[in-house]
């Protein structure tokens, strides 16, 4: 169960940066994380925020690339500080996104994208609105439960729970701006960079990059 933060509002000039803050969420096993690391491959513009976690890493993984990999109480100094823009509780792990290093890339008119479950988005939507949100579905639950068996890593209850969850996690893609169907990879792969190539030429982003175009086009 995702809580809020007590965070103070956004600085206003952090509402008028040219960077687009992407928000990607799924439900487990459906395949998200392979997908965005072909789109952020893809995307030059495009930067994967790193999260905060109190999970231990998971063969392969690397403190500062896979994620921040961090204490209970280093993460809960966290929250009182005000340095997460969102966090929640998963599956008894507690994961965060630092709202600094969102910031810095936005302010260099970088987009920034955010891989996170429904809970951190609604909770980073409610202090950005402009941010887009994206939710990915599997092509049917079948897919979904073999996916989940097929990592080997869980028992079946754990699995049967995680299957579960997975569903309830899919009843709020309504709260998302895209929804994505991942059944055919490079099809998915491609309505991704199209979301995110659209975002950039937003009025709002391009006027931030066009002002002295702008200025000179209208200024009598």
């Amino acid at each position: 169960m995702a809580n809020s933060a007590i965070l103070d509002p956004y600085p206003q000039q952090e509402s008028a940066m040219a960077g687009t803050l992407y928000i990607i969420s799924a439900a487990s096993g459906t395949g998200k994380t392979s997908l965005v690391q072909q789109l952020i491959l893809q995307q030059s513009n495009l930067y994967l925020s790193i999260s905060h976690t109190t999970r231990s890493p998971r063969a392969g993984e690397v403190d500062g690339e896979s994620y921040h990999f961090v204490s209970v109480d280093t993460f809960r100094q966290k929250i009182e500080s005000g340095d997460f823009i969102e966090y929640a509780e998963v599956f008894g792990n507690w994961y965060g996104t630092c709202r600094s290093e969102v910031h810095k890339f936005l302010s260099k008119d970088q987009d920034v994208l955010l891989e996170i479950d429904w809970q951190g988005a609604a909770q980073i939507k409610s202090l950005l609105p402009d941010a887009i949100g994206i939710f990915l579905l599997p092509p049917s639950r079948q897919s979904l439960e073999q996916r989940l068996k097929n990592r080997g890593k869980d028992r079946p209850e754990v699995i049967e729970k995680r299957l579960a969850q997975s569903v309830e996690d899919m009843r709020h893609y309504q709260k998302f701006d895209y929804l994505v169907l991942n059944d055919q990879f490079d099809q998915a792969l491609a309505e991704l960079k199209l979301i995110t190539q659209c975002g950039r030429l937003r009025t709002a982003c391009q006027e931030i990059r066009l002002t002295q175009t702008l200025k000179n086009l209208l200024d009598r």
